[in-house]
């Protein structure tokens, strides 16, 4: 796979960001909800809540995690965040069709999947740990960035593989977007991440996959 369209530094070791550019397709709703319900069940059969610390991708991500200086078991990587929560019972949300088609590849995956809007950050970007005293509103309020690894431009940290920031969250209206996967290299592949999501948009074509790119 070829790189970005853009410059994105790694200061991080061991990371593998896999870049999608997609462009919204309307009137798809129905086919977004029966690729939610067969991530969330599909989910199901392959892990089990008790043993999923030792999968080896999600190993890789809390290893990583730590290297940055953040505690995994505080901090979860938002895909297993999200997996603990569909292995309780719970089915992935109606959020927006770019988002729950980030959210089910999350989950088939078992790596954190973010989607931001196009246009929200300007590149360059660098992934880095973050450093003390930073932070920013994320979608879950006030995060504090010090450790964790993180995604930032000019104007300062944007995404997390924990959550991302209010600044590039995908709004209604919104048809283009980019959405980046963090894999932990040497455990699984872009190529993989890939597959996965062609066999997603030909199930539920949300969205049409307008290019990819790896950074290393």
């Amino acid at each position: 796979m070829e790189a970005p369209p853009f410059a994105i530094h790694h200061d991080l070791d061991g990371w593998d960001l896999f870049w999608i550019h997609l462009e919204f397709i309307a009137g798809k709703e129905e086919a977004v909800a029966a690729l939610r319900r067969q991530s969330s069940e599909r989910a199901r059969t392959r892990f089990a809540l008790e043993s999923l610390a030792l999968d080896p991708t999600v190993a890789g991500l809390r290893s990583l995690f730590r290297a940055a200086g953040c505690d995994p078991t505080r901090y979860r990587p938002s895909s297993e965040a999200l997996l603990r929560r569909v292995l309780k019972g719970e089915d992935l949300p109606a959020i927006h069709p770019l988002v729950d088609l980030n959210n089910c590849l999350s989950v088939e995956l078992a790596v954190p999947c973010c989607v931001v809007g196009e246009g929200s950050f300007t590149p360059p970007v660098v992934l880095r740990a973050g450093r003390a005293g930073e932070s920013y509103e994320s979608l879950r309020g006030p995060f504090n960035l010090e450790g964790k690894p993180l995604l930032a431009d000019a104007e300062g940290p944007f995404g997390t593989p924990i959550t991302d920031s209010q600044r590039v969250k995908v709004r209604e209206g919104d048809r283009r977007a980019w959405m980046v996967a963090y894999l932990p290299r040497g455990i699984l592949t872009p190529e993989a991440g890939r597959s996965a999501l062609n066999e997603m948009l030909a199930a539920a074509p949300v969205a049409r996959l307008e290019e990819t790119g790896v950074s290393r």
